[in-house]
């Protein structure tokens, strides 16, 4: 294992212009995201909207939009193996425009949907589309994003710049979590139902051409090297990396079921088991959020101080020690609900705040955007993507109580994989 992270050699110097490049990556990502994250804050209006209520069953409408989230998951791999090599291909400006510009359409897309009512099984059809090109764009942004993060950071500083892919992240979900607490705490009910929830996604259209321009601006971070190298083949970072590959499904198997669980699924988790009220779960979420951005610079400056492995360990053992008691805590009470979100959001920093650049450390620059975009987006989209789905089905099956176990298991298994991690924080990037 030591041997996938030794052969380094120092790449081209870093941007001179490093703010503009975190701004350029920071903003675009934050409405890559919000677009994302709007989809699960609204999704009990968009069950309402698009499926059919089933005369047995009140959860068949969520549920069906779960799986329709778990969906757009499954093209992640695809937009990061695609885009990926665009980025390591074309260079990772050009793949972050075309990620945007995906993102945009798509959102405005979801916006648009018709619902059952008036087209019937077409409203589920358009809305299934909708979410697969938001998977191809959100795959596709994280590979060209990190790699173009890591790979703008000065020496030293790739933690801290590694951490703006979580603090655009969240931004973006903070965004979505407000404008969603807002609209709920001020349209009725019926509204919300009619037309209430399609403004985000078109308010994220219009934020997408934002962040095409800005990025526009931004310095190229693929070498000279590598421009008049021979370009590399759609699979070769899995072809000639498979243990790198496998490496980043192990690190990020535990990281993504704890972050989707604890800044998507949470609110509506604490709805269905604590009967926390919806307004009062958006909020908690909202404010847990903002603290979790603020989280992020810390963490990656303590890696690059400490070293990678320290905050990881911290991260998986936490979780795996802690995920259920936390969960099981939750109650109908406000005051709880944001004490175990705020909780989690410590232990999750360990992992989110760094794991741009432990993924930028394991590849190659030849093959860096590809090869960490798809064993990445292929894990997130298995045990991440489908944590809301599980988490509503176990309590539709009436065993809600083992989700947390589940939560617990899946971090343990990736903690065994960082006792067992190189320390890359001190080294070069590898050419």
């Amino acid at each position: 294992m030591v041997a996938i992270m030794t052969e380094t050699t120092p790449v081209d110097a870093p941007t001179k212009r490093p703010v503009r490049q975190l701004l350029a990556a920071s903003v675009g990502n934050a409405v890559e995201w919000y677009d994302w994250y709007a989809y699960t804050f609204l999704a009990t209006y968009i069950a309402g909207a698009v499926f059919p209520e089933s005369a047995d069953n009140s959860l068949v409408p969520l549920l069906s939009t779960f799986a329709v989230f778990a969906v757009g998951f499954f093209m992640r791999p695809v937009g990061g193996l695609l885009m990926g090599a665009i980025a390591d291909r074309h260079g990772r400006r050009s793949a972050l425009t075309v990620t945007i510009l995906l993102m945009g359409g798509s959102g405005l897309l979801v916006g648009l949907t018709p619902t059952y009512a008036a087209v019937g099984i077409l409203s589920p059809v358009v809305l299934v589309l909708a979410r697969l090109l938001q998977g191809l764009s959100v795959g596709g942004e994280f590979a060209a994003s990190t790699t173009f993060l890591v790979e703008s950071a000065r020496p030293g500083r790739r933690g801290l710049f590694s951490s703006f892919q979580y603090v655009s992240t969240t931004a973006g979900q903070l965004l979505a979590s407000g404008i969603a607490t807002l609209l709920v705490d001020t349209l009725n009910e019926g509204r919300m139902d009619s037309w209430g929830w399609r403004v985000p996604f078109v308010l994220g259209a219009l934020l997408s051409l934002v962040g095409f321009w800005i990025r526009q601006g931004a310095q190229e971070t693929r070498s000279e090297e590598q421009r008049r190298a021979p370009r590399p083949g759609l699979l070769e970072g899995l072809r000639r990396h498979p243990r790198e590959s496998l490496l980043i499904c192990g690190i990020t198997m535990g990281g993504t079921i704890a972050y989707y669980t604890w800044t998507s699924y949470l609110p509506t988790y604490a709805e269905l088991n604590a009967g926390v009220d919806t307004s009062d779960a958006l909020l908690a979420g909202t404010i847990s959020l903002a603290f979790f951005g603020v989280l992020q610079p810390l963490g990656g400056l303590l890696s690059d101080r400490f070293g990678r492995r320290p905050l990881l360990l911290f991260f998986g053992l936490g979780f795996a020690l802690l995920s259920v008691p936390l969960l099981h805590a939750l109650r109908d009470s406000f005051v709880v609900l944001l004490l175990v979100q705020c909780a989690g959001m410590v232990l999750l920093t360990g992992f989110t705040s760094i794991s741009a650049a432990v993924n930028a450390e394991v590849f190659p620059a030849r093959v860096r955007a590809a090869g960490i975009g798809f064993p990445y987006s292929l894990t997130v989209a298995v045990f991440g993507g489908t944590a809301p789905y599980v988490g509503t089905l176990f309590k539709e099956l009436g065993h809600a109580g083992v989700f947390p176990w589940y939560v617990a298991v899946l971090c343990l298994g990736s903690s065994l994989v960082y006792l067992r991690l190189p320390e890359t924080a001190h080294g070069e990037l590898r050419r």
